[in-house]
C-alpha cells in the first residue's frame, strides 16, 4: 500500500499539475485518485513480468524436448527456476489472476523482445548459474534469489522503464513506489502458505481522508501558505524558488499547520525525502531549513 509519504508525492504532483493547469478542484481530487489507482496496474504488470519470465523457460523447455536431437539438458531440463516456490505463488495469486483478466493489456506476451532478452541476460548472469546449480532448494533461497533478480532485472532495467512509459506516462513518477510494493509482496510471502491478496494502494479510508484534505486544505489556502512562507525567507525572493519547491514547501506547511496531530520532525522528514524525489540535488536542505525555521518559529512540537 501507499505509505503517507508516497500520498504525500502525489499530493505535491496533484498541486504541480494544478498549478501548471488550474481546474475544479473535485476535477484536480479525482485525478489524484486516478494516478493513485494507475499504480497498482503498473504493480499488477511488474508481478506479471516475473510470471512471464517463468512461463518464457517452460516454453523453452518444451522445445527442448521436442527437438529431433535431443541433448541431455533437453530431455532432463533443470526446473529449479520455473518451480521456485516464490514464482509459483505470484502465478497462483488470484488477485493477480482475476485483475490480469480484467486488463489483459497487463499480460505479457511470451515472445515480447524485452522478456525475451531479459531472460537472457538472467540466464546468462553468475546468480542464476550459481541458484540453478545449487541442488538445495529452500524457500528461504527460493525468496532471496527472486528478491535480488527484480532489483538488478526490472527494478534496474532502463528499457522496461521506456516501455512502461510507453504504456502510461505517468508511470514514470511511480517507478519506485511500484517497485517497493513488489519487494515487499515477495519478503510477505510464507513457506506453506498461499499468497492470497496483495498490496492494497490506500490501506484504509482514514488515508484516503488524510490524501483528500492535505490536498484541498493546500488548495483553499495558497495565497495564506505562501505568504507564511515568504515571511521565512532571508534575503531571498519568493519567485526565487524553484515551482517544486515553492509547493513541496506549501504542502509541508499546510500539513504543519492542519494536522497538528503528527509531530514536526515527522513532516519535516517526510517532506525532504519528497523533495529528493522531485527537486533538485539542494532542495533537500534547503527546504529542511525553512521548515525547521517555521516549526521553531511556530513553537510547534
Amino acid at each position: 500500500m501507499l505509505g503517507r509519504r508516497q500520498i504525500r508525492e502525489k499530493v505535491v504532483e496533484s498541486l504541480y499539475s494544478y498549478y501548471q493547469n488550474p481546474i475544479k478542484f473535485d476535477v484536480i481530487e479525482k485525478n489524484m485518485f486516478s494516478e493513485i489507482n494507475k499504480i497498482y496496474h503498473l504493480y499488477i504488470y511488474e508481478l506479471n513480468f516475473l510470471v512471464g519470465l517463468k512461463r518464457l523457460a517452460e516454453d523453452q523447455m518444451e522445445i527442448g524436448k521436442n527437438k529431433y536431437l535431443k541433448t541431455k539438458e533437453d530431455e532432463n531440463p533443470n526446473q529449479k527456476f520455473t518451480r521456485n516456490q516464490i514464482l509459483l505463488q505470484i502465478e497462483d495469486n488470484e488477485e493477480r489472476r482475476s485483475f490480469s483478466e480484467k486488463h489483459k493489456e497487463l499480460i505479457w506476451d511470451p515472445n515480447d523482445e524485452i522478456l525475451v532478452k531479459t531472460f537472457q541476460r538472467i540466464k546468462a548472469g553468475k546468480r542464476y548459474q550459481d541458484y540453478m546449480q545449487d541442488e538445495e532448494i529452500s524457500f528461504e533461497d527460493d525468496q532471496k534469489f527472486i528478491g535480488k533478480l527484480f532489483l538488478r532485472y526490472i527494478a534496474e532495467n532502463t528499457d522496461l522503464h521506456e516501455r512502461f512509459e510507453e504504456k502510461e506516462m505517468s508511470w514514470a513518477d511511480d517507478f519506485h513506489i511500484a517497485n517497493s510494493m513488489i519487494q515487499k509482496t515477495i519478503g510477505f510471502m510464507k513457506e506453506s502458505e498461499a499468497s492470497h491478496t496483495l498490496i492494497k494502494m490506500l490501506k484504509d479510508d482514514e488515508d484516503e481522508d488524510f490524501a483528500r484534505k492535505l490536498l484541498r486544505s493546500s488548495l483553499n489556502n495558497w495565497e495564506e501558505t505562501e505568504k507564511k512562507l515568504e515571511s521565512k525567507l532571508l534575503n531571498w525572493d519568493l519567485d526565487r524558488i524553484s515551482l517544486i519547491d515553492r509547493i513541496i514547501l506549501v504542502a509541508a506547511i499546510t500539513e504543519l499547520d492542519r494536522f497538528p496531530l503528527t509531530a514536526s520532525r515527522i513532516i519535516i522528514n517526510e517532506y525532504i525525502d519528497v523533495s529528493k524525489v522531485y527537486g533538485t540535488e539542494k532542495s533537500n536542505i534547503f527546504i529542511n531549513g525553512i521548515l525547521d525555521k517555521y516549526t521553531k518559529d511556530l513553537d510547534r512540537a
